[in-house]
Parts: C-alpha cells; sequence; structure tokens
C-alpha cells in the first residue's frame, strides 16, 4: 500500500532538484493531491475487502462447523431411525400374533359354547333314561358319550339285541337322529374268555354288537352315512377287571359324538 507521505517526499525532491515555476509547482502539488485522494480511496477499498473476506471466511468457517454438525446428527437419525423400524417391525410381528391368538381363543370359546349347548339339550332329552339307570352320560376328551351296559343290550357271548336292548336304543335314535353329529359305536367287553360263542375273540364279539347296534340306529332313522363301528373288546377297559362290579361296567356299547369340523379349533399357546 502506497502512502502519502512518500507521494509528498517524492513530490518535493522533484520540486527541489531543479528550477520549477510556482505555478508549476501549484499544478504539481494539486496532481499530488488528487493521486493522494485516489489512494485514500483505494486503500479505504482495500481495507473493506480485507474486513469483507474476513467476514467471508468466517461465514464459510461457520457454515463448514455447521455442516458437520448437521452431518452428524443426520447420521444418528439415521441409526436411530433403522433402530426404530427394527423396534416397530418387532412390534407389529408381537401385535399381529397377539391378535391372532385372539381370534383363536373367541373361535375356541365360540366352539365350546356351541358344543356346551347342544349337550345339554341331548343329556336333558335323555334325562329319563339317566334316572333310570339304563344310560349314562360321560364326557371324554370334550367329547360327549352314551354309554349303555351290554347286560341290558345282549346276553352273554351274543350279539343280538334283546328286546329291553331295542327299546332303549330306540328312544336313543329318536334323539340322535335329529342331532347333526356323526357317532361312533363302540362295543366293549370284559377280560372273560370267549366260551360257548360262535366268536373267537372278544374283539370279534364287540365289533359284532358295535355293527348289530348300528343296524338297528338306522332302522330307526339315523342316517347311515353318520355312523361308524368300533371294537375294542377288552383292551379299553373303564373300570377294574378284578371285581364283578367292574367287569359289569366294562361290558358296555358306547355312542360317541364327533366333533365337527368347524369345531376343531387349537387353543393357542400363551406369549
Amino acid at each position: 500500500m502506497i502512502s502519502r507521505v512518500l507521494l509528498t517526499v517524492l513530490f518535493s525532491s522533484a520540486f527541489s532538484a531543479g528550477c520549477v515555476s510556482k505555478g508549476t509547482y501549484n499544478e504539481e502539488v494539486k496532481a499530488a493531491n488528487s493521486v493522494h485522494a485516489q489512494l485514500d480511496k483505494c486503500n479505504l477499498q482495500v481495507a473493506q475487502l480485507e474486513a469483507s473476506r474476513t467476514s467471508l471466511q468466517k461465514q464459510l468457517d461457520d457454515a463448514t462447523a455447521v455442516d458437520e454438525q448437521l452431518s452428524k446428527e443426520l447420521a444418528k437419525l439415521g441409526e436411530d431411525s433403522k433402530a426404530l423400524l427394527a423396534t416397530n417391525g418387532s412390534l407389529k410381528s408381537a401385535l399381529d400374533g397377539s391378535r391372532s391368538r385372539l381370534e383363536e381363543l373367541r373361535r375356541a370359546q365360540a366352539a365350546a359354547e356351541k358344543r356346551a349347548a347342544l349337550y345339554k339339550d341331548v343329556a336333558l332329552r335323555l334325562k329319563g333314561m339317566v334316572d333310570t339307570g339304563d344310560l349314562s352320560i360321560t364326557l371324554r376328551e370334550g367329547r360327549m358319550v352314551l354309554r349303555l351296559s351290554n347286560d341290558v343290550l345282549f346276553d352273554s357271548g351274543k350279539a343280538e339285541l334283546k328286546p329291553a336292548g331295542k327299546r332303549a336304543l330306540a328312544e336313543i335314535a329318536s334323539v340322535l337322529s335329529t342331532v347333526p353329529r356323526r357317532f361312533q359305536v363302540a362295543g366293549h367287553t370284559d377280560n372273560e374268555p370267549i366260551r360257548l360263542s360262535p366268536y373267537k375273540s372278544n374283539w370279534e364279539l364287540s365289533a359284532e354288537r358295535a355293527l348289530e347296534v348300528i343296524g338297528f340306529l338306522i332302522s330307526r332313522g339315523m342316517q347311515s352315512g353318520a355312523l361308524s363301528a368300533a371294537g375294542y373288546g377288552e383292551f379299553d377297559p373303564a373300570d377294574t377287571n378284578d371285581t364283578r362290579e367292574g367287569k359289569s361296567h366294562n361290558r358296555r356299547t358306547e355312542i360317541t359324538l364327533q366333533p365337527n369340523i368347524d369345531e376343531i379349533v387349537s387353543i393357542p399357546e400363551a406369549m
């Protein structure tokens, strides 16, 4: 930056070095003053530019610092967002699972209530037979089981229905023929070996008795497609075979009400 003092010295030296007229000197001074003014103006502009550069540099530094801070915050927000999305995914999965289990529980409850209402209706309609001891009704694994003593239905070692057995089965058929269910008729015996009988084993005897009961139920209006037969012989006892009373309980024919497909609802496991 050129100073005013330097310019003044230059002009003074030029004046003293030669014989310069006063008019010429004044013009030189005037010119020097003009140069001084221009120089002052340039110096002011340079100072302003320097101040502006300093200010811009500070703004740039501040902007750079803010950008770095924003980049760090954005990176952290990105990580937090990923973690939040993962958490939300887990929560949504758990919520969907809970809703599914709740719906299964509701279906299971509705099926149980429907089944209980049906069982109650059947039991009430057969109450007379239960009261006289000709029939007993039990629940086994959620299924209704009608149990008749073989001593009422059949003579020992035989598969032909006795008159008392036919009367009992006729009353049962009048009720079950109106029930929208499938039924399994199962024959059971005690563990006494077969004697004086055309059947080779208790299995054969129990199966033949179940088929005899099915034939009679069909003749009394039940649908053949709703019935199935099973013979268990002595291999599914309801009581001990060590006493006469126990053996009597084991000699039986059971009619089981089978569940409908829409009632087979599994209870979901707890969370």
